[in-house]
This record gives C-alpha cells, structure tokens and sequence, in this order.
C-alpha cells in the first residue's frame, strides 16, 4: 500500500507539472502571437480613390511615412476624423468617405503601421496612437482644419484610437461604432483561463479615459454585435459624462453603418444638430 500511495503522488505530480507545462505554453503563446490576433491587417495594399480626395503622405516616427486621406470639407464645416477597424485599409472606406462628402462634411482616415499602405511595420498601440498625432498634426496646422471642427470618429479597434485622440484634445465631438471599454476587457472574455491583463501589450483602455472626457459622444452598437459585447458599448454610454448611446437592434458588429437611417444619424450628430451639450 505504501508503494502504492507513493506511486500515486508520482503521477500527481507528474500530471500537475504536464498541466503547469501546458498552461504556460499557452500563456506564452497568446503572449507572443497576442498583435496578430489583436491586428489581421487585410492582404494587399490599394490606394483609396474619390474625386476631390488626396492621399497624404507624411513623415512620420523614425523614418516611416505615415498616410492620410482627405477629402475637404465645404468652407466652415466640419472634418470627421476616422479610424477604421482592424480587418480594414484606407482603401475600404472610400464609400463612406463618398457618403460624408454627399452630406456636406470633410472625410480624413489615417492608415495604422502594419495595414495597407503602411504595411512592412508593426502594429502597436502607441504605433497607431503615433500615426494618428502626425496626420492630425498635419490636419490642424497643415491643412487649416481648427479643433474645434474636428469630429473624431473610431470603429470597432479605431474606437480605441479615437478616444485617445480626444484624450489629448484633437477634437470637439466623438463618435463610437461598435467600441470596447478595453483590449483585456475583450481578451478576458476569450481566455477567462488566463491572465490576460498582465500579458496584454496593448490595451487601448477607454473605459479608464471615458469619466474625463467631457465632449458630446455619440455611441452606435448592434444588440447583436458577435464581436464586441454590447454590454461594453452600454457600459461606455455611462462612462462618458456627455454620452448618447444607440442600441441597433438586430445589427451584428460590421453592419452597423449599412444602414441609412444609422449613417444619416451619425452625420447629423458630426454635423452638430445634437446631442446637445448639456
């Protein structure tokens, strides 16, 4: 029996230690492989085509170019500012650029570090936040396009980059399409098994940045969004002191803007006709 009990704590232990040895395999590989999963940059690299539009090239950190696209604005309206989601390029947004400029207001898009014409450099969190200060830098001083026309407009990944924007004061109104309160928040969700808020790299946490931001915000969330979980969407609505939160129904997350009556609101709310500050 004592031979017996000893060879059972054996392959306890050894089992214990096979469970350990795969748990952290796993752990590193979501470490290490996390920005491919967090940034699937489409194949390809098309240059976005609109009449009146031009694609900027600007110098960018560290000797790279950073890319723009814009569309004017009519004299003394607004610009949307907008930062797509992560399985997109410039080039996929020529039909809303269409769509703004049809409404009477300016279109800009910056491309991220790793997707589409940018491609060949790594995506990172303060990569996308540092390409996106050279474009609006450009589109402030440059371009002569004043803060305060500025309407800052993230989907999906982009909802990240355009809250921080407004953290650092780039614009005067935000609009959210299908937004996260964070990167772990999402990761947590997919390994609840793992410690994903100590191994995630970037976080793009709006959640936190949301109670100081005090700009109108206009929120746009499917009820059945696959990806993002509504209820981050409806969290977001109360985090923000100045939020007006829409719940699509029967929208899922890359759908939301196929419908008119859903783009004819977010082109008004950029336009100013409301919310009204409170």
């Amino acid at each position: 029996m004592a031979r017996l009990s000893q060879r059972m704590k054996r392959m306890v232990l050894v089992g214990v230690a096979v469970l350990a040895g795969v748990y952290a395999l796993l752990g590193g590989l979501v470490f290490f492989q996390q920005r491919r999963f967090l940034f699937p940059a489409p194949p390809g690299a098309r240059e976005p085509v609109l009449p009146g539009a031009t694609l900027l090239r600007l110098p960018g950190p560290e000797g790279s170019t950073v890319y723009a696209w814009h569309a004017p604005a009519p004299t003394g309206a607004p610009t949307v500012v907008h930062f797509h989601g992560n399985g997109e390029q410039l080039a996929d947004a020529e039909w809303l650029a269409q769509a703004f400029q049809e409404a009477g207001l300016g279109f800009y898009a910056v491309e991220y570090p790793g997707y589409g014409l940018a491609r060949g450099r790594e995506s990172s969190e303060q990569g996308l936040y540092a390409a996106a200060e050279v474009a609006l830098e450009h589109l402030h001083r440059e371009l002569g396009v004043a803060r305060e026309r500025t309407v800052l407009q993230g989907q999906s990944l982009g909802s990240g980059v355009a809250v921080e924007m407004a953290r650092r004061g780039r614009g005067a109104r935000l609009a959210l399409i299908t937004p996260y309160t964070s990167i772990p928040d999402i990761g947590a969700r997919l390994f609840p098994w793992l410690p994903v808020r100590l191994l995630a790299r970037d976080v793009f946490d709006s959640a936190s940045k949301a109670p100081g931001l005090t700009l109108p915000v206009l929120i746009l969330h499917g009820s059945r969004d696959e990806v993002v979980p509504v209820d981050m969407g409806v969290r977001l609505g109360t985090l923000f002191p100045n939020a007006t939160l829409r719940l699509l129904q029967g929208l899922h997350h890359n759908d939301v803007l196929s419908e008119p009556a859903t783009r004819e609101e977010l082109m008004r709310f950029a336009a100013g006709d409301y919310p009204r500050e409170r």
